[in-house]
């Protein structure tokens, strides 16, 4: 059973609106924690409400095919978000892990957006690719932001550390 395009731009689009939905996950959980790293938390709360607006996007987009998002998707990806947030909490390096898995994480989801855009060209349906062109330039600019914080937090986690202070957040 073939599918047709605007088929595929629809499931697409409903993986990237769960996708995004899990960051938020993420983000909030760490924000949540976060105590030592106020570059970190500055840089995640405003990808926060970047996030927000793509998820706005995204969810425009589908209403405007009368399309809705997947509740079955989101909830399980939700959920996944959370473990994936939490699993690093006990860890004596939680920052360290948690600013890795950020870099690997905004790159997963500037593939998703570059995928979105191609499938939506040969879908025919233009009229969203300024939108997610703004996600995509939102989420390379935070991955830049994270791989230059990678540096500078892992020198705070040492500098905490050998002083015997609480670092792992």
């Amino acid at each position: 059973m073939a599918l047709d395009t605007r088929d595929i731009y629809v499931t697409a689009l409903k993986n990237t609106h769960a996708l995004e939905m899990q960051a938020l996950q993420i983000m909030e959980r760490q924000v949540e924690r976060l105590q030592n790293y106020p570059e970190m938390e500055a840089a995640l709360r405003r990808h926060i409400d970047e996030t927000h607006g793509q998820r706005t996007r995204l969810e425009e987009a589908l209403h405007s095919l009368a399309e809705s998002s997947s509740a079955l998707k989101e909830g399980f990806l939700g959920f996944v978000g959370n473990m994936m947030a939490l699993g690093h909490a006990p860890a004596q390096d939680e920052i360290l892990k948690n600013a890795y898995a950020n870099h690997a994480f905004e790159n997963f989801e500037i593939a998703a957006y570059t995928s979105l855009l191609a499938i939506g060209e040969a879908a025919g349906q233009q009229g969203h690719a300024a939108a997610f062109q703004q996600s995509l330039k939102e989420e390379e600019g935070m991955a830049a932001k994270v791989r230059e914080l990678v540096r500078p937090t892992t020198l705070r986690y040492i500098e905490l550390s050998t002083a015997g202070e609480k670092a792992d957040r």
